[in-house]
């Protein structure tokens, strides 16, 4: 299980950014900036996205468990990719 702060219109350009560390309500999470906007959860469904190519995953395998409509999110993702998860957000940005 990982959690993640999605923070929506965060990333220049287009384009997102996962990686990073923010200490949040649910312990050490990966940073996740969306440029999609917080509304009719298309910023969760992006962050959803990009931590799944992040990961190297299918869509599927990434579920969100809590925080649909908070920056805090608790997704559900793979044992075999926690060592991939912790990478991404140990890794300075």
């Amino acid at each position: 299980m990982g959690h993640g702060h999605c923070g929506p219109g965060q990333a220049g350009g287009g384009a997102c950014r996962v990686g990073g560390r923010y200490d949040g309500v649910f312990g050490p999470a990966l940073v996740v900036a969306v440029t999609a906007p917080a509304v009719d959860g298309r910023a969760t469904d992006a962050a959803r996205r990009d931590i799944a190519k992040a990961l190297g995953v299918p869509l599927s395998s990434v579920t969100l468990r809590s925080g649909a409509a908070s920056r805090d999110k608790l997704f559900t993702v793979d044992d075999a990719v926690a060592d991939r998860y912790r990478e991404l957000r140990d890794t300075p940005p």
